[in-house]
């Protein structure tokens, strides 16, 4: 039989094991809060306010089922309508290059890499058609280091303040023309370099498309995808990703010979 002394001695071990356990828990909690922290979601929620290029059809979803059925309390199901190039979404190298991968042969190692995100928010003020210089290359390697290898370069121009008014986000009044739009994009130059210089696994920007508003030719896109790299467009929330040192992961529908297909972007901040 335990004496007194005994008891108490089992009771503060007890008690400092139960403390211990709810340390560690709340530890935990906390970590996990932290992390949750550091996360960014640079994807747009596709609804029927989706942008999407011009001709395309726009984003359409049917709730077919909603509500209790004879053996559920509750269920729901539906059905969803949208082109490979609606909202944010992954340009596959097919996309522009025959031949090349469609979005389910990407190798999945390459949906991810250091984000490497030039701020041009300040030139693109003065001038709405701005393409992405080599000296704006300069410019941020010479104060974050070399591109590294395996990167996914964004280039932030501050056009996402306009998601949601298509005719200030496509830059024309005439939207669904084509021939009419003004936004910012990668300019020829720096796509050249990109394939010839750096080992980038793909691009990103925060307007409709890597190639400015203008182009007639793409020569963006062709020049990336016959290297085999992909872009990302429509990317949101770009400017809460510091200049270098987060991660990104761009993780598109896997659809068999797609040209594209919508994507969820994370990243991950240092």
């Amino acid at each position: 039989m335990e004496n007194r002394e005994q008891k108490g001695n089992r009771s503060a071990t007890l008690s400092r094991a139960v403390g211990l356990f709810v340390l560690l828990i709340a530890t935990s909690l906390w970590c996990d809060a932290k992390a949750a922290q550091r996360l960014v979601d640079l994807t747009y929620t596709f609804d029927e306010t989706t942008q999407v290029w011009p001709s395309n059809l726009p984003f359409h979803r049917d709730s077919t089922v909603r509500g209790g059925t004879t053996t559920e309390a509750w269920y729901a199901t539906g059905q969803v309508a949208l082109s490979e190039h609606a909202g944010t979404h992954m340009d596959a190298p097919v996309h522009f290059a025959q031949g090349q991968a469609g979005i389910e042969g990407i190798p999945v190692e390459r949906l991810m890499g250091p984000a490497v995100v030039i701020d041009v928010r300040a030139a693109v003020a003065g001038d709405r058609d701005y393409r992405l210089s080599l000296e704006d290359i300069q410019r941020w390697e010479a104060k974050h280091g070399t591109i590294p290898s395996g990167a996914v370069v964004m280039m932030l121009t501050g056009w996402g303040a306009y998601w949601k008014d298509r005719e200030r986000y496509f830059g024309t009044a005439t939207p669904n023309l084509a021939a009419t739009l003004h936004f910012p994009g990668f300019s020829k130059e720096v796509a050249e370099f990109l394939v010839a210089e750096r080992h980038i696994h793909g691009v990103g920007i925060d307007t409709p498309s890597i190639d400015y508003g203008g182009s007639q030719d793409f020569v963006v896109h062709r020049i990336l995808s016959v290297a085999g790299l992909y872009g990302l467009e429509n990317v949101a929330r770009l400017e809460e990703v510091p200049p270098s040192g987060a991660t990104i992961v761009a993780l598109p529908m896997k659809i068999a010979g797609g040209t594209g297909a919508p994507v969820r972007i994370i990243a991950i901040l240092p």
